[in-house]
Protein backbone atom coordinates (compact mmCIF):
# COMPACT_ATOMS: atom_id res chain seq x y z
CA UNK A 1 0.00 0.00 0.00
CA UNK A 2 0.95 3.22 -0.83
CA UNK A 3 0.40 6.75 0.69
CA UNK A 4 1.17 9.98 -0.20
CA UNK A 5 1.96 12.48 1.86
CA UNK A 6 -1.32 15.11 2.74
CA UNK A 7 -0.28 17.96 0.44
CA UNK A 8 0.26 15.58 -2.37
CA UNK A 9 -2.90 13.42 -2.11
CA UNK A 10 -4.74 16.33 -4.22
CA UNK A 11 -2.63 16.67 -7.00
CA UNK A 12 -3.30 14.41 -10.30
CA UNK A 13 0.11 14.67 -11.56
CA UNK A 14 1.80 13.35 -8.88
CA UNK A 15 -0.97 10.63 -8.25
CA UNK A 16 -0.25 9.51 -11.94
CA UNK A 17 3.21 9.61 -11.85
CA UNK A 18 3.44 6.79 -9.47
CA UNK A 19 5.06 4.42 -10.64
CA UNK A 20 3.81 0.48 -11.18
CA UNK A 21 6.06 -2.05 -11.25
CA UNK A 22 5.52 -4.93 -13.86
CA UNK A 23 6.64 -8.57 -13.80
CA UNK A 24 9.31 -9.38 -15.69
CA UNK A 25 8.25 -12.12 -18.47
CA UNK A 26 9.71 -14.17 -21.55
CA UNK A 27 13.62 -12.93 -20.47
CA UNK A 28 12.49 -9.62 -19.99
CA UNK A 29 13.58 -7.21 -17.58
CA UNK A 30 11.21 -6.18 -15.20
CA UNK A 31 10.29 -2.45 -15.53
CA UNK A 32 7.51 0.40 -14.23
CA UNK A 33 5.15 2.36 -15.84
CA UNK A 34 3.46 5.13 -14.50
CA UNK A 35 -0.06 4.99 -12.92
CA UNK A 36 -2.00 7.42 -15.27
CA UNK A 37 -0.99 4.66 -18.16
CA UNK A 38 -3.58 2.14 -16.19
CA UNK A 39 -5.57 4.47 -14.53
CA UNK A 40 -8.15 7.74 -14.81
CA UNK A 41 -7.83 10.74 -12.28
CA UNK A 42 -11.40 12.58 -12.00
CA UNK A 43 -13.21 14.82 -9.35
CA UNK A 44 -16.26 13.66 -8.47
CA UNK A 45 -18.55 14.09 -5.36
CA UNK A 46 -19.23 11.22 -2.54
CA UNK A 47 -18.88 10.43 0.77
CA UNK A 48 -15.95 12.02 2.55
CA UNK A 49 -15.69 9.02 4.72
CA UNK A 50 -17.68 5.70 5.35
CA UNK A 51 -18.69 4.98 8.77
CA UNK A 52 -19.61 1.21 9.83
CA UNK A 53 -21.26 -0.21 13.22
CA UNK A 54 -21.45 -3.68 13.64
CA UNK A 55 -19.76 -4.71 10.51
CA UNK A 56 -22.31 -2.16 8.07
CA UNK A 57 -22.29 0.90 7.00
CA UNK A 58 -24.06 4.03 8.60
CA UNK A 59 -24.40 7.60 7.63
CA UNK A 60 -25.30 9.95 10.67
CA UNK A 61 -27.89 12.69 10.18
CA UNK A 62 -27.89 15.13 12.90
CA UNK A 63 -30.45 18.30 13.46
CA UNK A 64 -30.15 20.75 16.14
CA UNK A 65 -34.01 21.31 17.11
CA UNK A 66 -34.76 24.95 17.52
CA UNK A 67 -37.87 26.51 18.87
CA UNK A 68 -39.91 23.18 19.35
CA UNK A 69 -40.05 20.18 21.47
CA UNK A 70 -37.61 17.05 20.47
CA UNK A 71 -40.88 14.62 20.87
CA UNK A 72 -42.78 16.63 18.04
CA UNK A 73 -39.82 17.12 16.03
CA UNK A 74 -39.41 13.59 15.84
CA UNK A 75 -42.68 12.22 15.67
CA UNK A 76 -43.33 14.14 12.50
CA UNK A 77 -39.75 13.40 11.23
CA UNK A 78 -40.48 9.96 11.51
CA UNK A 79 -44.08 10.15 9.87
CA UNK A 80 -42.34 11.66 6.60
CA UNK A 81 -39.80 8.85 6.76
CA UNK A 82 -42.09 6.14 7.58
CA UNK A 83 -43.99 7.26 4.22
CA UNK A 84 -40.72 7.25 1.99
CA UNK A 85 -39.86 3.83 0.67
CA UNK A 86 -36.20 2.75 1.83
CA UNK A 87 -33.93 0.76 -1.23
CA UNK A 88 -34.00 -2.88 0.63
CA UNK A 89 -31.49 -3.37 3.33
CA UNK A 90 -31.76 0.15 4.74
CA UNK A 91 -32.90 1.13 8.02
CA UNK A 92 -33.20 4.02 10.37
CA UNK A 93 -32.84 4.62 14.10
CA UNK A 94 -33.28 7.88 16.46
CA UNK A 95 -30.25 7.92 19.21
CA UNK A 96 -28.83 11.30 20.40
CA UNK A 97 -31.06 13.18 23.14
CA UNK A 98 -34.21 11.64 21.50
CA UNK A 99 -32.87 8.55 22.53
CA UNK A 100 -31.71 10.00 25.98
CA UNK A 101 -34.95 11.38 26.39
CA UNK A 102 -36.66 8.06 25.63
CA UNK A 103 -34.97 6.44 28.19
CA UNK A 104 -35.15 9.13 30.44
CA UNK A 105 -39.16 8.87 30.33
CA UNK A 106 -39.44 5.31 31.12
CA UNK A 107 -37.08 5.99 34.26
CA UNK A 108 -39.49 8.80 35.28
CA UNK A 109 -42.49 6.02 35.07
CA UNK A 110 -40.92 4.26 37.93
CA UNK A 111 -39.50 7.12 39.71
CA UNK A 112 -42.56 9.09 40.15
CA UNK A 113 -45.02 6.74 41.75
CA UNK A 114 -42.49 5.44 43.72
CA UNK A 115 -41.81 8.73 44.88
CA UNK A 116 -45.43 9.76 45.44
CA UNK A 117 -45.92 6.74 47.66
CA UNK A 118 -42.90 7.32 50.03
CA UNK A 119 -44.13 10.77 50.07
CA UNK A 120 -48.00 9.47 51.26
CA UNK A 121 -46.23 6.99 53.44
CA UNK A 122 -44.18 9.71 55.26
CA UNK A 123 -47.25 12.04 55.55
CA UNK A 124 -48.80 8.87 57.47
CA UNK A 125 -46.03 8.17 59.94
CA UNK A 126 -45.98 12.24 60.37
CA UNK A 127 -49.69 12.42 61.49
CA UNK A 128 -50.66 9.12 62.15
CA UNK A 129 -53.41 8.18 60.07
CA UNK A 130 -54.57 7.69 56.52
CA UNK A 131 -57.28 10.47 56.32
CA UNK A 132 -55.03 13.15 57.68
CA UNK A 133 -52.07 12.41 55.06
CA UNK A 134 -54.86 11.89 52.52
CA UNK A 135 -55.77 15.54 53.38
CA UNK A 136 -51.83 17.48 52.97
CA UNK A 137 -51.29 14.72 49.89
CA UNK A 138 -54.95 16.40 48.53
CA UNK A 139 -52.15 19.48 47.81
CA UNK A 140 -50.42 17.92 45.22
CA UNK A 141 -53.01 17.56 42.66
CA UNK A 142 -53.26 21.10 42.98
CA UNK A 143 -49.91 22.27 42.78
CA UNK A 144 -49.34 20.00 39.47
CA UNK A 145 -52.86 21.84 37.99
CA UNK A 146 -51.06 25.10 38.48
CA UNK A 147 -47.16 23.49 36.54
CA UNK A 148 -49.35 22.40 34.11
CA UNK A 149 -51.33 25.74 33.42
CA UNK A 150 -47.62 27.59 34.15
CA UNK A 151 -46.48 25.25 30.37
CA UNK A 152 -49.19 25.80 28.18
CA UNK A 153 -49.35 29.51 29.42
CA UNK A 154 -46.18 30.21 28.30
CA UNK A 155 -45.98 28.16 25.51
CA UNK A 156 -43.07 25.26 26.50
CA UNK A 157 -43.61 21.47 25.94
CA UNK A 158 -43.42 19.20 28.54
CA UNK A 159 -39.38 17.65 28.95
CA UNK A 160 -37.56 16.05 31.84
CA UNK A 161 -36.70 19.01 33.76
CA UNK A 162 -40.58 19.41 33.59
CA UNK A 163 -41.24 16.22 34.97
CA UNK A 164 -38.24 16.85 37.85
CA UNK A 165 -39.60 20.17 38.25
CA UNK A 166 -43.13 18.39 39.17
CA UNK A 167 -41.76 15.97 41.85
CA UNK A 168 -39.98 19.13 43.76
CA UNK A 169 -42.84 20.86 43.25
CA UNK A 170 -44.84 18.11 45.12
CA UNK A 171 -42.16 18.17 47.96
CA UNK A 172 -43.11 21.77 48.56
CA UNK A 173 -46.87 21.96 48.16
CA UNK A 174 -46.77 19.07 50.90
CA UNK A 175 -44.34 20.62 52.98
CA UNK A 176 -47.01 23.37 53.23
CA UNK A 177 -50.10 20.90 53.86
CA UNK A 178 -47.71 19.42 56.41
CA UNK A 179 -47.27 22.46 58.51
CA UNK A 180 -51.08 23.45 58.17
CA UNK A 181 -52.12 20.21 59.21
CA UNK A 182 -49.96 19.91 62.26
CA UNK A 183 -51.23 23.57 63.31
CA UNK A 184 -55.39 21.99 63.31
CA UNK A 185 -54.19 18.52 64.69
CA UNK A 186 -52.04 20.71 67.80
CA UNK A 187 -55.16 22.96 68.24
CA UNK A 188 -57.70 19.73 68.62
CA UNK A 189 -54.48 18.12 70.81
CA UNK A 190 -55.54 21.37 72.92
CA UNK A 191 -59.67 21.32 73.43
CA UNK A 192 -60.48 23.25 70.71
CA UNK A 193 -63.37 22.55 68.66
CA UNK A 194 -63.88 21.31 65.31
CA UNK A 195 -64.55 24.53 63.16
CA UNK A 196 -62.56 26.58 66.06
CA UNK A 197 -59.15 24.44 65.60
CA UNK A 198 -59.57 24.88 61.82
CA UNK A 199 -59.98 28.17 61.70
CA UNK A 200 -57.32 29.21 64.38
CA UNK A 201 -54.55 26.34 62.89
CA UNK A 202 -55.04 28.20 59.45
CA UNK A 203 -54.84 31.59 60.49
CA UNK A 204 -51.81 30.84 62.46
CA UNK A 205 -49.94 28.81 59.28
CA UNK A 206 -50.94 31.56 56.92
CA UNK A 207 -47.61 33.33 57.35
CA UNK A 208 -45.18 30.44 57.58
CA UNK A 209 -46.93 28.91 54.48
CA UNK A 210 -46.49 32.06 52.39
CA UNK A 211 -43.23 32.60 53.56
CA UNK A 212 -41.95 29.03 52.48
CA UNK A 213 -43.64 29.51 48.97
CA UNK A 214 -42.50 33.31 48.21
CA UNK A 215 -39.02 32.02 48.98
CA UNK A 216 -38.73 29.36 46.89
CA UNK A 217 -40.89 31.26 43.90
CA UNK A 218 -38.53 34.20 43.88
CA UNK A 219 -35.55 31.93 44.20
CA UNK A 220 -36.78 30.57 40.76
CA UNK A 221 -37.43 33.59 39.22
CA UNK A 222 -34.24 34.33 36.92
CA UNK A 223 -34.18 30.44 35.89
CA UNK A 224 -37.33 31.01 34.66
CA UNK A 225 -36.37 34.45 32.57
CA UNK A 226 -33.15 32.75 31.13
CA UNK A 227 -32.04 32.69 27.88
CA UNK A 228 -28.32 32.09 28.12
CA UNK A 229 -26.99 29.02 27.98
CA UNK A 230 -28.91 26.37 29.83
CA UNK A 231 -32.02 27.98 29.66
CA UNK A 232 -33.86 25.48 27.45
CA UNK A 233 -33.17 23.04 30.82
CA UNK A 234 -33.45 25.82 33.27
CA UNK A 235 -36.98 27.15 31.82
CA UNK A 236 -39.17 24.67 32.04
CA UNK A 237 -37.96 23.51 35.57
CA UNK A 238 -38.46 26.95 37.30
CA UNK A 239 -42.01 27.75 35.18
CA UNK A 240 -43.64 24.46 36.91
CA UNK A 241 -42.42 25.09 40.08
CA UNK A 242 -43.16 28.73 39.87
CA UNK A 243 -46.78 28.27 38.61
CA UNK A 244 -47.47 24.96 41.00
CA UNK A 245 -46.65 27.34 44.26
CA UNK A 246 -48.80 29.98 43.45
CA UNK A 247 -51.73 27.53 43.13
CA UNK A 248 -51.04 25.23 45.42
CA UNK A 249 -50.37 28.16 48.49
CA UNK A 250 -53.92 29.20 47.61
CA UNK A 251 -55.54 25.91 47.55
CA UNK A 252 -53.60 25.08 50.47
CA UNK A 253 -54.79 28.48 52.56
CA UNK A 254 -58.12 27.97 51.03
CA UNK A 255 -59.41 24.34 50.39
CA UNK A 256 -57.52 22.25 52.73
CA UNK A 257 -59.21 23.74 55.83
CA UNK A 258 -62.46 23.35 54.08
CA UNK A 259 -61.87 19.81 53.27
CA UNK A 260 -60.45 19.15 56.69
CA UNK A 261 -63.85 20.37 57.95
CA UNK A 262 -65.86 18.30 55.73
CA UNK A 263 -63.63 15.32 56.87
CA UNK A 264 -64.90 16.42 60.55
CA UNK A 265 -68.35 16.58 60.11
CA UNK A 266 -68.28 13.42 58.44
CA UNK A 267 -66.48 11.47 60.86
CA UNK A 268 -68.73 13.09 63.62
CA UNK A 269 -71.85 12.28 61.69
CA UNK A 270 -70.80 8.32 61.07
CA UNK A 271 -70.26 8.54 64.45
CA UNK A 272 -73.38 9.99 65.70
CA UNK A 273 -75.14 6.91 63.15
CA UNK A 274 -73.44 4.45 64.69
CA UNK A 275 -73.98 5.88 68.19
CA UNK A 276 -78.30 5.65 67.07
CA UNK A 277 -78.01 2.10 65.52
CA UNK A 278 -79.61 -0.31 68.37
CA UNK A 279 -78.56 -3.34 68.99
CA UNK A 280 -80.41 -6.42 69.48
CA UNK A 281 -80.22 -9.02 71.47
CA UNK A 282 -81.59 -12.51 72.05
CA UNK A 283 -82.53 -14.00 75.56
CA UNK A 284 -82.99 -17.76 76.03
Amino acid sequence: MVRLPDAQRDDLETLGAIPIMLPASDGQVARSIPLREVARFSYTQGLNQISRENGKRMVTVQVNVRGRDLGGFVSDAQARIGAMTLPPGMYTEWGGTFESLQSARLRLLIVVPICFVAIYALLYLALGGFIPAAIVFSAVPMALAGGVFALLLRGIPFSITAAVGFIALSGVAVLNGLVMMSAISKRRDDGAGGDKAIIDGAMERVRPVLMTALVASLGFVPMALATGTGAEVQRPLATVVIGGLITSTALTLLVLPAIAAFVDRWRTRFDGVQAQTPVISQSG
